[in-house]
């Protein structure tokens, strides 16, 4: 057999795989826009999670359908993220400014330093406090990903830290637009710098903005985006705190889950460049308000699968010592964010 045809075949299985998850995805995400019609006041993006947990919970959480969860999670965010990027110009994030640039940056500098001081007060090892606070301060899985080959993780840790980041991430994502609420009656950009800069994942920025309305769910990502451009100078300060200082040594140890080179992901770079299209009025009008449609409907079916792949039964096994590391986490991430907003913003 030739190595096209080998590469075929592996595609043809890949795509085989997902398509059982992602037809789930899909109902579970038309099911939820077709309610959003009759509820308009909590919107497909809710509706998609919740609903996503409940089938996923009670009837079709089985492993066959987890490859097309993932791919319906990661991917479909990915292409709504660069799809946003198209309907967004460049003075929109010029318009954040320099105190919001300096809140994110703050806001990572003390979730890092804030989870390993209080891992290795709970007792947890450097590897474990460098991803839970990678983890943290950036963007969930990918950087825990990024991060575990630097400093010599092994997979178990590693499961266990992107477990109890999604878990963090799970209860935040629900509590944060109802705090902001309370805070900040839901003004736009308060409310998008607490979950832009707090929520662990990319897909929990946007299932929570969306929760609260378009603007903040599109500003938030934006104050997310900002955290994720910053993952590689995460990533080579925990290898410099590892001490590997020997320059070969990190290019050659500096790789992803799939043993790439860590650089910024592809949906940044995808979204700048489309920005910029639309900046400079190569996409017109016209074509920004169909990439918009299509980045709902990606984002929705996005949402109800990271609502099918939560796992409450895992939610609820989580030991004793991982889960305080989570919550004080987490409450360090809040309360730092609110008072850096009330400094800055």
């Amino acid at each position: 057999m030739s190595v096209n045809n080998i590469k075929d075949s592996k595609v043809l299985k890949d795509i085989k795989e997902i398509i059982p998850g992602f037809i789930v995805a899909l109902v579970v995400g038309l099911i939820s826009m077709i309610l959003a019609n009759i509820v308009p006041n909590v919107g497909a993006a809710t509706i998609s999670i919740f609903l996503g947990m409940f089938v996923g919970n009670i009837f079709l959480g089985q492993e066959v359908f987890q490859k097309g969860y993932k791919f319906s999670e990661t991917d479909l965010l990915s292409y709504s993220i660069v799809l946003l990027g198209a309907t967004l110009s460049i003075s929109t994030l010029m318009d954040l400014g320099f105190n919001a640039v300096l809140f994110v940056i703050l806001q990572m500098s003390v979730t890092i330093v804030g989870a390993l001081y209080i891992g290795k007060k709970l007792g947890f090892g450097d590897n474990f406090r460098y991803l839970m606070a990678a983890g943290n301060a950036v963007c969930g899985s990918s950087a825990i990903a990024a991060t575990a080959p630097v400093i010599d993780a092994d997979d178990k840790d590693k499961g266990i830290v992107i477990t109890i980041v999604n878990v963090t991430g799970i209860f935040l994502m629900f509590l944060l637009p109802f705090l902001a609420g309370k805070l900040y009656n839901h003004e736009t950009v308060q409310t998008s710098a607490l979950i832009g800069s707090t929520l662990q994942s990319v897909g929990q920025v946007v299932a929570s903005g969306a929760m609260v309305n378009q603007p903040v769910k599109d500003l938030s990502t934006i104050f997310k985006i900002v955290r994720v451009v910053l993952l590689v100078a995460v990533v080579f300060l925990f290898g410099y705190l590892k001490n590997k200082s020997n320059v070969d040594i990190i290019e050659e140890e500096v790789k992803d889950a799939k043993g790439g080179t860590v650089k910024v992901p592809w949906y940044v770079l995808g979204f700048f460049i489309t920005c910029i299209l639309f900046s400079t009025n190569i996409i017109s009008p016209d074509i920004s308000a169909f990439c918009k449609q299509l980045s709902n409907k990606f984002e929705v079916i996005a949402l109800a699968a990271i609502g099918l792949k939560v796992n409450i039964k895992h939610l609820i096994k989580q030991g004793k010592a991982v889960s305080l590391y989570g919550l004080f986490v987490g409450t360090l991430q809040v309360v730092a964010a609110i008072i850096l907003i009330g400094i800055l913003l």
